[in-house]
């Protein structure tokens, strides 16, 4: 039975967890990014941003879901005249048109003290951007680097990216199908009549994608398993992994170069058995809701016995300003449910990309 891998860069609704409750303190700068605020901390805050007390310069609120609602609401303190913010942080806060227009309208009727605006990530369209350059075009920079319609989806999927797997990486006991973003192991098989190449992984039965991630990128990978064979280990990797030989320098998440997701079956039940790994160091983690059991299902005629495939969905997240890496178990019901997130410190100009081994 072959086992695949199928990157999938579709997203539909990320449930947010908890309301999360601010007290804004009177500091001259303040991160609030990644605090699953919504639109209604949004009159909070403004508050603090219109009291004469207050010395607050720097509001980072990136990645909470505010949308163009809390934009509004924010812009009701950027208007008093007794704020003295300079910098506000909104990227990743599904910001479009209609959250610029409330920016605006507060530039123009007002003079304020800010002097910088991040709004990358978001959807502001042309006529958003428009509207705020020629608000302050002179005195304010804005950011608005990586737009586009997607950045309005809920969670970390407002970050996804399109992958396909490098054919020129691929170890020869692994096929590549449906425009490279599909990957089968066929152990034991003929070898693929890949051509010879220096990036190829000679002995280990992996294979990285073709693009870099991006300072802020989500995909999801779908993956198979029949009942009593191994597993997958979902990778993220700097391009400079090993590459020719058998040892833990060419294994994702054995070395200082890689972090990886290892799913496969327990003999047993239907529960899968997650460890993350970095550095040659495992950690085992609480087994999500059991995944989709198709009977009797694979794509290759004569391998279809009648056993089982067990089917589960994984989405990764990197952030590499935020020095963070996550991953999450997707339901059949497009759920996302965080598993571990890794914190560490990404090498500046260095290309990370996604990567597969199957064993």
């Amino acid at each position: 039975m072959c086992r695949y891998t199928y990157i999938n860069c579709q997203g539909v609704q990320y449930h947010s967890c908890e309301f999360v409750c601010v007290c804004v303190c009177a500091w001259s700068l303040h991160r609030l990014g990644w605090c699953n605020l919504t639109e209604g901390c949004c009159d909070v805050l403004a508050s603090v941003l219109h009291s004469p007390h207050s010395e607050l310069r720097d509001l980072e609120l990136r990645d909470n879901e505010l949308e163009d609602s809390g934009v509004r609401a924010l812009s009701a303190g950027l208007e008093d005249p007794h704020c003295k913010l300079q910098r506000l942080g909104l990227s990743g806060c599904r910001v479009t048109q209609r959250g610029c227009d409330s920016l605006a309208s507060v530039l123009c009727s007002n003079p304020s003290y800010l002097r910088e605006l991040d709004l990358r990530y978001n959807h502001p369209g042309d006529s958003g951007v428009r509207v705020l350059s020629a608000a302050k075009l002179d005195t304010l920079t804005l950011l608005v680097d990586h737009g586009g319609e997607n950045r309005t989806k809920l969670g970390p999927r407002k970050y996804g990216c399109q992958l396909t797997l490098d054919p020129n990486t691929a170890n020869r006991f692994l096929s590549l199908s449906e425009g490279n973003r599909r990957v089968t192991h066929t152990p034991g098989r003929e070898e693929q009549p890949y051509p010879d190449h220096p990036e190829r992984f000679e002995h280990i039965p992996q294979v990285v994608c073709r693009e870099s991630v991006c300072e802020r990128c989500y995909w999801e990978a779908e993956c198979s398993l029949s009942e009593g064979e191994g597993g997958v280990y979902i990778g993220v990797t700097y391009k400079g992994i090993g590459k020719k030989g058998w040892g833990s320098n060419c294994r994702f998440g054995f070395n200082k170069k890689s972090w990886s997701l290892s799913c496969c079956k327990h003999s047993d039940s239907d529960k899968l058995r997650y460890s993350v790994w970095h550095n040659y160091n495992r950690t085992d983690i609480p087994a999500p809701p059991s995944p989709y059991r198709r009977a009797g299902v694979c794509d290759d005629d004569d391998d279809d016995d009648g056993r089982g495939v067990y089917v589960y969905r994984v989405g990764v997240c990197v952030d590499r300003p935020a020095g963070t890496l996550s991953f999450y178990s997707v339901s059949d019901t497009d759920t996302l449910t965080l598993l571990h997130r890794f914190h560490t410190h990404f090498i500046q100009h260095t290309p990370l990309c996604a990567g597969f081994r199957c064993v």
